[in-house]
């Protein structure tokens, strides 16, 4: 596998700028457009299942697992870009993911952050 598919994020110069962190150095958050989020809830594929239950008898990496959460994270994060463009911001401050089980029969992935409209200083 790629390093295209283990990894996410944006690429250079997002129209939405997406960090981790409350504010942005030489910006100014002019409003706040409140929480947004992109959610999606992914099944499990019992052959992958299987395949992970036997890879953890011998140990490694369960990369059929994690391409999958990496794909499941960036749509998710897609999603948020989409409500805050439609809100018109330009930037999320404070983005995080949070992982849980869905009713046993998958994984539910939320990205979250709070939207704003940024200014250069």
């Amino acid at each position: 596998m790629g390093i295209d598919e283990y990894g996410g994020g944006q690429g250079p110069e997002p129209d939405v700028l997406v960090v981790t962190t409350n504010d942005v150095p030489g910006y100014h958050v002019r409003e706040v457009l409140g929480e947004v989020f992109g959610l999606t809830v992914r099944s499990r594929h019992l052959g992958s299942q299987i395949g992970a239950g036997l890879k953890s008898m011998v140990g490694g990496e369960l990369r059929g697992l994690t391409k999958t959460l990496v794909q499941t994270r960036n749509q998710a994060m897609e999603r948020l870009v989409e409500q805050a463009r439609a809100r018109g911001a330009n930037g999320v401050l404070a983005f995080r993911f949070d992982v849980t089980e869905a009713a046993d029969v998958g994984t539910e992935v939320c990205a979250y952050g709070t939207a704003v409209v940024l200014t250069r200083e």
